[in-house]
């Protein structure tokens, strides 16, 4: 990662611990909670095996979002911002400095005991979305006709 936007949002994607990992299995969309840290300027995600999301994820391009929304919008913030990264995933085994960078893992996904997959991805696109709630532009009208 080099450009401006790239480093902007790896520094965003920082300050969030969850995201969003978008793909398709057997042809249909899907969308699931992923943890993320950067590693080497990748992307790496921590998600739970017993789905079988990571599966299907790997070796494919996949999408990753994360946002500020929930903790800006609970805090009072009026700033927002998002951020995608897009690129091919490919299943990984992260050393144990690398898994102790990820946190305490849930005890729990729906039921049953967390058993932790990773996966790497490689971002060909990146992008920087925000939304700004200036006091300067409060107020102003729009017509319309």
């Amino acid at each position: 990662m080099s450009t401006e936007e790239e480093l902007h949002a790896i520094d965003l994607l920082g300050r969030v611990p969850y995201g969003r990992l978008a793909t398709s299995m057997r042809a249909l969309p899907f969308l699931t909670v992923a943890r993320h840290v950067v590693i080497d300027g990748r992307v790496v995600l921590r998600m739970h095996s017993g789905l079988g999301y990571h599966d299907a994820c790997n070796g494919t391009v996949v999408a990753y979002g994360a946002d500020n929304f929930n903790a800006a919008t609970s805090a009072g913030s009026r700033d927002l911002w998002s951020v995608q990264f897009t690129g091919p995933a490919q299943t990984v085994e992260p050393t144990l400095a690398q898994r102790e960078l990820f946190g305490p893992t849930p005890v729990e996904v729906n039921g049953e005991p967390f058993t932790p997959a990773f996966l790497r991805l490689d971002p060909h696109f990146v992008t920087v979305h925000t939304l700004d709630f200036h006091a300067t532009r409060q107020g102003v009208q729009h017509s319309v006709i």
